[in-house]
């Protein structure tokens, strides 16, 4: 729903396939640009469930797979605790301080003991997103970026 949930000024038709995708798949991983917005400390609704309330939760529910496993921001990877299932910041993209990731995110959040520096993408990545850019821009009438 879009507004209160008992009085929505919009009530949409579902999850569009999200909540099969996530229990179904092997593994699954998020890319989106963080911010206190999408980094909230706690969920209104769930449609599609991950590691719900974190440790064997998803054991004990009988999903199969692994759930969410990588979170790719715009300011560095997040990665998931193998015991308690928390997402752990793993590394921070070139230029981005600590700060900013905390600042951008609306729960305490924690930083793997061994933190990096993600690595800059190698000349073979780019080409790739590059060649992937222009057929995306050409297949929707766009020039090439």
């Amino acid at each position: 729903v879009i507004g209160d949930y008992d009085n929505p000024k919009v009530r949409l038709p579902g999850g569009g396939g999200a909540p099969e995708i996530a229990t179904s798949s092997g593994e699954v991983f998020v890319l989106l640009r963080q911010s206190t917005r999408a980094f909230v400390e706690t969920l209104d609704f769930i449609t599609s469930l991950g590691h719900y309330m974190g440790g064997d939760s998803r054991d004990r529910f009988n999903v199969p797979g692994k759930g969410p496993t990588v979170i790719i921001t715009d300011l560095g990877v997040l990665r998931l605790d193998p015991k308690t299932r928390e997402f752990k910041m793993a590394s921070l993209h070139p230029g981005v301080r600590r700060e900013q990731a905390i600042e951008s995110t609306g729960w305490a959040l924690a930083f793997a003991d061994d933190l990096t520096m993600t690595p800059p993408p190698t000349g073979e990545e780019l080409q790739v997103l590059r060649d992937l850019n222009a057929r995306t821009a050409r297949a929707h009438g766009g020039a090439d970026h």
